[in-house]
């Protein structure tokens, strides 16, 4: 599970939401944006989270209060698709390899809008590449991936149990839930191949897409066990 892209900055006003919740929001933001950056620029290892509160005008412990660790700093964007994961995978009528092909979409989608929205693609394209390497580079932050990949197998083993009554320690769930997962990957390593081969955003978005959904209908015969919930 890895998300190759820099966190986009998102300080849009979303429907229903409070003075207080956007504030937290956009904190939340502006904490893991400039943590992001100074780690690209400086290493991980170098920057102290006593750092990045004074560059955002707050205390250590408030960064604490919004980011349990330093490596969710940088790879919060976990959390949102184990959100996504918990809703799309018990979501009734949707099959577990198309609830992984929307949750799949709408973060390739996200980052090349990202892309889109650059000045320089060359050097956006440059900065994906840089955050892609900082991670395989960190060992703590290979080894918070790899903590919440077992995370993400334990959540969706456990919702496809519940949906064909099995445990979610039986080899079935357990296999399907890595099955799933090992999507991300091969969208990462598809994003990284055509990053720099397509001219156009929507033209990576088509390639990456394409690729991911190969990888997806051959998986997907062996899932048909795990049928839609009624």
């Amino acid at each position: 599970m890895e998300w190759s892209a820099p966190p986009a900055s998102d300080a849009g006003a979303r429907t229903g939401e409070g003075l207080r919740e956007r504030k937290k929001r956009l904190m939340r933001q502006q904490l893991s944006d400039t943590a992001t950056q100074m780690f690209m620029a400086q290493g991980f290892d170098a920057v102290r989270v006593a750092e990045v509160a004074e560059a955002c005008g707050v205390s250590e412990k408030t960064v604490f209060n919004y980011f349990p660790t330093k490596e969710s700093l940088i790879l919060d964007r976990l959390e949102a698709t184990m959100a996504s994961l918990r809703t799309g995978l018990a979501e009734p009528g949707v099959s577990p390899v198309e609830a992984a092909l929307r949750i799949l979409d709408d973060e390739l989608s996200a980052m090349t809008s990202w892309l889109a929205r650059q000045d320089d693609p060359v050097q956006a394209s440059a900065t994906i590449q840089r955050f892609g390497t900082l991670i395989q580079a960190t060992p703590s932050l290979r080894a918070h991936q790899s903590d919440m990949m077992d995370q993400f197998t334990a959540v969706a083993a456990g919702i496809l149990a519940e949906r064909t009554a099995m445990s979610a320690d039986d080899p079935e769930p357990q296999i399907t839930a890595r099955a799933l997962l090992g999507l991300w990957r091969v969208q990462a390593d598809s994003l990284r191949r055509h990053l720099d081969r397509a001219a156009t955003t929507a033209l990576l978005h088509k390639r990456v897409t394409a690729d991911v959904r190969r990888a997806a209908q051959l998986i997907d015969t062996g899932l048909r066990a795990f049928a839609a919930p009624a």
